[in-house]
Parts: C-alpha cells; sequence; structure tokens
C-alpha cells in the first residue's frame, strides 16, 4: 500500500469556493502584504521606539553634574569654555554662569588637565610675564613688570592659605640712587578677602607680614599694612596686642579653660540627674597681664655665727723727726750737725730712732683701713600669664519626674538637702577657691519641653518627593512613550501579520491512496468496518467545515481591497 502526505497550505478562497492566493508561511512575508497604513504605523512605531531607547541611553550616560570652576572672570570663563570644547567635555552652566559644571566622574581629570594649561589664571600674573618681553622695553617698562609680577607671585602664595579666598598686594618700590641718605624705603599694603566665618589668627597675620617683608629687599615688617575685606587694618591690631586688649589666641584660651570646667560639672552630675536633666555654664576671668619686678636687699655680716669676708685692706704709717733746741753756749760745739738716722731693729713697727745721745725728738702715724664685704640679694619676679582671677559657675537642674500607679506623671522639685550635696560635688570639681572669690549657684526648675509639630505638609508637596520626580520626570516619560508606541502602534500590526490559527478539525489529515479495494476493511451493518482479526473498527467521521476556507472567504467579505491587492500580485508573478 502507498501513503502519500498531503502538507497543509493556507489558501485564500473567493466567497465562489475559488482559491485566489496562498498565505504566505514567513514572517516578513506577512507584513509585507499588510496594508500601507499598517506598514507604515509599524515602521513609525520602530522609529519612534528606537529613538526612546537612544534618548533613555544618553540620559543615563549624561550622569550627575559637579562644579568645576565658580566665580571666574569673563576672560577665564571664556577660555575654560573653549579648552573644554577641544577636549570634548560636556559642560553646563549654574547661579547665572556664575558656575561651570562638568560630569562628576570627570572632574578631577579635567581640573588637572586645565591646570597644565595654565587655566584658569584668575587675572594673576607672576613671573611668566618677564618671559613674553618684547624687544626694545624701556628700562620703566621693565621694572613695571617685575614689579607686576612680584605682586602676583605673592598674591598667589598667600591664596593658599586655607582661610583666605582672595588676595591683592600693592609694593611701592622707590628708585634707588647714589645717595644713601635720600634713600625711601619700600612699602607694602596687602587686602585680603576671607571666607566666610574664617578669620587669621595672630600666628598667621605675622606669617604675612614677614612674607612680604621677606620677599622684598630693604622692607621692614613694620612697613607693611594688611586689611581685610571690611577695611579693618589686622596688621596694626596684631603690633599692639602686647599693649592691651585680647587677640584671637586669649579668646581661645579663655573659651577652653570654660568648656574643659563646664564639661566637668557635667561628668560628674549627668550620672546621677541624667544627661537631659541639667544645664551648667561656667564664665572664668583670666588675668594676661605681665608684671616683672626686681628688688636687691643688703644684710651686714655681724657676729661669729656669720663671719665677715674682707674685701679690701689698707694701711699707712709715717713717722717725723724734730731736731732739739739749741742749748749750751755759742760756739763751735754747739754747732755741730745732726747725727744720720739709724734704721729700727724691728722693722716699721717703731718709729725711727736717731743716732745720738737723744738730742733729738721725733713723731710718727699710722692709718689702718679695712673693707668688708656686705649680703647683695637681687631679686626678679615675673608673674605667669592666663591665671584666674575668678571662676563664677551656675547649674540648673530638672524637676524630677514621678509617676503614680494610675500612670499620671508629675514633676517636683529636687530637696534641698540634695541641692547641697550636688552643690558640693560641683565646688570640688572645678575647684574653687573662696580668697579668690569664686561663686558656684545650683538651683532647679522645671524644664520646658518643646513639643514637636508634625508635618502637615502634603506628600507631593514635600522637597524628597519633588526632587524625586524630577529625576524620575525624563525617564518615566520616555517610558510611558514607548509603551504607547509599543501597543498602540506595533503590537497591533504584528497582530495583523499574524498567522491564522487552524482549529482542531483543520490539522492536516492523513490521505491514503489504496491500490488494491481488497485492503479495505471490511463493512458490515452498513457502518461498522470491522478488522483483520474480526474486531470491528472506529466509523469514520464525515468531513467537516475547512476553517481556512471559512476565514478567506470572511477576510474577501471584509477587505476586498487586500483581496484584490492579493490578486494583482499574483496575476503578476
Amino acid at each position: 500500500m502507498d501513503v502519500t502526505v498531503a502538507q497543509p497550505q493556507a489558501l485564500a478562497v473567493a466567497p465562489s469556493g475559488q482559491v485566489i492566493e496562498a498565505v504566505p508561511n514567513g514572517f516578513v512575508q506577512r507584513v509585507m502584504a499588510l496594508p500601507a497604513q499598517r506598514k507604515m504605523m509599524l515602521g513609525g512605531g520602530i522609529a519612534v521606539l528606537l529613538a526612546i531607547f537612544a534618548a533613555m541611553m544618553m540620559w543615563g550616560r549624561e550622569g550627575d553634574y559637579r562644579v568645576l570652576y565658580t566665580n571666574l572672570s569673563d576672560k577665564d570663563g571664556g577660555a575654560i569654555l573653549a579648552q573644554l570644547q577641544q577636549m570634548q567635555v560636556p559642560y553646563k552652566h549654574a547661579d547665572g554662569g556664575a558656575a561651570i559644571l562638568v560630569p562628576a566622574d570627570k572632574v578631577h581629570d579635567v581640573r588637572l588637565k586645565l591646570a597644565s594649561a595654565g587655566l584658569p589664571k584668575g587675572s594673576v600674573v607672576g613671573f611668566e610675564l618677564m618671559e613674553s618681553q618684547k624687544f626694545g622695553v624701556t628700562q620703566f617698562q621693565e621694572r613695571l613688570n617685575f614689579q607686576r609680577g612680584l605682586e602676583g607671585e605673592l598674591t598667589r602664595s598667600m591664596q593658599g592659605i586655607a582661610s583666605v579666598q582672595s588676595a591683592r598686594v600693592h609694593l611701592a618700590l622707590p628708585n634707588q640712587n647714589g645717595f644713601f641718605r635720600e634713600q625711601q624705603k619700600p612699602s607694602a599694603s596687602v587686602v585680603l578677602t576671607l571666607y566666610p566665618g574664617r578669620t587669621l589668627d595672630r600666628a598667621q597675620v605675622a606669617g604675612i607680614v614677614h612674607l612680604v617683608s621677606s620677599s622684598v629687599p630693604e622692607m621692614s615688617p613694620k612697613a607693611v599694612s594688611i586689611v581685610d575685606q571690611t577695611g579693618a587694618l589686622i596688621s596694626a591690631a596684631q603690633e599692639g596686642a602686647d599693649q592691651g586688649g585680647l587677640d584671637a589666641q586669649q579668646l581661645q584660651y579663655v573659651r577652653q579653660i570654660e568648656n574643659n570646667y563646664t564639661q566637668r560639672i557635667r561628668d560628674i552630675l549627668e550620672p546621677v540627674l541624667g544627661k537631659e536633666n541639667l544645664r551648667a555654664q561656667v564664665t572664668a576671668e583670666v588675668d594676661f597681664s605681665q608684671i616683672e619686678s626686681t628688688a636687691e636687699e643688703y644684710k651686714p655680716n655681724q657676729g661669729v655665727s656669720a663671719p665677715s669676708t674682707v674685701r679690701s685692706q689698707q694701711t699707712s704709717e709715717q713717722v717725723g723727726q724734730s731736731g732739739a733746741p739749741a742749748t749750751g753756749v755759742p760756739g763751735a760745739q754747739s754747732n755741730q750737725p745732726p747725727t744720720p738716722a739709724t734704721a729700727p731693729v724691728n722693722g716699721a713697727s717703731q718709729p725711727l730712732q736717731a743716732a745720738g745721745a737723744g738730742a733729738a725728738s721725733g713723731n710718727s702715724r699710722r692709718e689702718a683701713v679695712t673693707n668688708y664685704e656686705v649680703d647683695k640679694t637681687v631679686r626678679v619676679t615675673r608673674t605667669g600669664t592666663g591665671t584666674i582671677k575668678r571662676l563664677n559657675a551656675a547649674v540648673v537642674l530638672n524637676h524630677r519626674t514621678k509617676t503614680d500607679a494610675k500612670g499620671k506623671t508629675t514633676t517636683e522639685a529636687i530637696p534641698q538637702e540634695e541641692l547641697d550635696k550636688l552643690t558640693a560635688l560641683v565646688r570640688e570639681s572645678i575647684g574653687v577657691d573662696d580668697k579668690r572669690g569664686d561663686s558656684v549657684k545650683v538651683i532647679t526648675a522645671p524644664f520646658q519641653v518643646t513639643k514637636e509639630e508634625p508635618d502637615n505638609t502634603p506628600l507631593w508637596k514635600q522637597p524628597e518627593t519633588i526632587d524625586l520626580i524630577r529625576t524620575l520626570a525624563v525617564p518615566g516619560a520616555l517610558t510611558l512613550a514607548a509603551l504607547i508606541v509599543v501597543f498602540g502602534a506595533i503590537r497591533p500590526a504584528i497582530q495583523a501579520a499574524k498567522p491564522v490559527p487552524a482549529a482542531e478539525d483543520d490539522k492536516p489529515k492523513l490521505n491514503a491512496v489504496v491500490n488494491d479495494a481488497e485492503e479495505l476493511p471490511a463493512l458490515q451493518n452498513g457502518n461498522v468496518a470491522l478488522g483483520p482479526d474480526g474486531q470491528p473498527l472506529q466509523a469514520l467521521e464525515a468531513p467537516g467545515v475547512d476553517a481556512r476556507l471559512e476565514a478567506a472567504r470572511k477576510l474577501a467579505r471584509e477587505n476586498p481591497l487586500a483581496m484584490a491587492t492579493v490578486m494583482r500580485g499574483w496575476m503578476n508573478n
């Protein structure tokens, strides 16, 4: 028995039963067979969908933008924008053009590249001005360019300080001549613009003064004047700091002492009362005056216990001799010359004696001067600076809260006995000295509890919600547009291009060609076929209605234009 299987084919059948076209099996052929309107919807939808995807990818690549530079001059801003365009780096403007924004992942890279190109210059020119000297520059222009370069270098150095936002330096460099007495000393003026909330301490101002004075030959530190953005003369205040008043370091020292004593009070009372049940403040009067005194004391050294010390000793002795009066009878014997003097036997302790019979008489004088050392004490006393003159401490304790059995909460003051104990603790913790006039005051009072008002702002008005909406607005809109395109244009066209599903009865059946009639099963009782073993076979079903044929007829009735197009294409082929 030869059996052949017939493959199913979808045919377009006219109402009269005539087959007019075979329905294409491929998707592309089915799409090409669609009407022009469907084709335009499908193509336009795909194009719009691709555009939406490209926009979403660009939005995702755009990322977050960060500030590159702010408060740039017009010249520097234009140079930086031109450099960014050459580097092909996207940028934005913010704050009315006062700031330049670039992608967050490129901020540091772009800054380093711009710095290598010398941007931003910030309208500050240093010694690189000397590199672009033109031929034929006069001596005055050369001196002026040198002065401008020196001012620019000093400005750049000052802008490196953390508290200085910008600086400007003015140098007065007089012309030097050959007369030494007529030469003038150079001077400088500095204008500093500080960041909001920042100040310069005494050491920083002194450092700026010495930086400028050391950079210019023969400039004295006293010839440098520093002014802040408010017009206050900072350098003069630092020079007069030793004469009176408190400088920034001294005020900081006072605050440090007060905070230290306040923290001591908290550390000793918080474990007893709780962290939120006390408030303490300490005021310290600190003496920063410097006193230096010198005293000299002299004490005599007398007595056996304190023997005196001889500093110098001087002895003088004088001996004189006078002649005897003339006696006797005048003549040759009484007119004899005196006998010459002879040296004493036991030294100078005895007066000289004249030889002879003692006819002559003499006199002697002896003086002795002895100087003794006197005890001398020189005492130099210098009082220390920053000594505490007085301490005043004020402590407020919250009332105690009690809850009864019914759950009712009440507050009551701390007993006086306990307050006295706590006052003693505070006095001991900060080292109160009554001789110094220190005072401590501890009281109890109910603290006011601040009730937090609930935020009744609607959810859609809250800043977080607004920021979230702004962030998701563009992606959400693109996603919505993509869904509209997909379900409004692309999906209907694809559904129209799908093949018509075959019904259960339209499934391909096996067509058998029988050459021998004896091979057919025997029919008994008119309807039942018996097999070779004599068992009855299932009755053959009558052919049903072809669903594809009905679908082709329905299509021809509803859309005759499409059927005519198919027919035209069939005839042209």
